[in-house]
């Protein structure tokens, strides 16, 4: 799929709570990107620090590590190159238990804004967000205006439409343009109609449709995207179809999030039905 209607800079933040699958999506997305010659950087803004290992086939050091022992690195020091030149930064997050999960994203964006390293040579910058922790430092690429526009990985789920829920509420806080909602499908009757009912609900709309697939477990056993492991798979042109959506997407909201009330009634009807 060549991406020919990629001609300026994009910047987007995705959200989503822990484990909904927002790393795969991000890192998938990112080498879709990059296989159109789209120079792409990668920027985990999540405290478990395992949005590039699929990029890279390893754990990379965050930068709240490396500054630790360095206290003046260069752009060599903390960003990574993976599959297809994409460039990886992750940074990082204190001990479990310890300080405030979202300082790492402070002292990441600073440190990559005082090193020149996200600079307008970049196509696409894609930044990966935890959506389930309550703290400030997840607010910084759209509170700082590091990024242009979110989206938000859910599924039919629950906990993942209350936390996708509750994610809008910080977006509408800081005037974010939202995009749309991913929907990363888990099996759940309906699913499909239930996330659209629900983005509808707040004001934007489903952008892209993941299927549940079983090629997502086998490639990061392998510390490998979809793309790379399986590049002639239904499953890596999803991705693919998924960041076209995205690029071509001229369309934003500011959401419209419900209360904890309704939001129990909304999914109440949408069960039943």
């Amino acid at each position: 799929m060549v991406l020919d209607i990629m001609n300026r800079n994009k910047r987007i933040a995705i959200y989503g709570k822990g484990g909904i699958g927002k790393s795969t999506t991000v890192s998938n997305i990112a080498v879709a990107y990059a296989e159109n010659n789209k120079k792409t950087m990668v920027i985990g803004c999540d405290p478990k620090a395992d949005t590039t290992r699929t990029l890279c086939g390893r754990r990379l050091p965050t930068i709240l590590n490396i500054i630790k022992v360095n206290n003046n690195p260069s752009i060599d020091d903390i960003v990574f190159k993976g599959y297809k030149g994409v460039l990886a930064v992750e940074s990082g997050g204190p001990e479990p238990g310890v300080g405030c999960a979202g300082r790492g994203v402070i002292v990441a964006m600073k440190l990559l804004e005082k090193l020149s390293a996200v600079g307008d040579d970049l196509d696409i910058i894609l930044y990966d967000v935890l959506g389930d922790v309550v703290c400030g430092g997840f607010a910084v690429p759209l509170r700082e205006e590091y990024a242009d526009e979110v989206c938000i990985v859910s599924s039919g789920e629950y906990m993942s439409l209350y936390a996708a829920n509750n994610i809008s509420k910080g977006i509408k806080k800081v005037k974010g343009k939202m995009a749309g909602i991913i929907c990363n499908c888990k099996g759940i009757e309906n699913e499909i109609a239930i996330v659209n009912k629900f983005a509808k609900k707040i004001n934007t709309k489903v952008i892209g449709v993941i299927p549940r697939d079983d090629l997502v477990q086998k490639s990061e056993v392998e510390a490998k995207t979809v793309i790379e492991k399986f590049p002639e798979s239904n499953q890596a042109e999803e991705y693919r179809k998924l960041s076209l959506s995205l690029f071509k997407n001229k369309e934003h909201t500011i959401p419209e999030p419900m209360d904890d009330v309704d939001f129990e009634k909304l999914f109440i009807d949408l069960s039943k039905n």
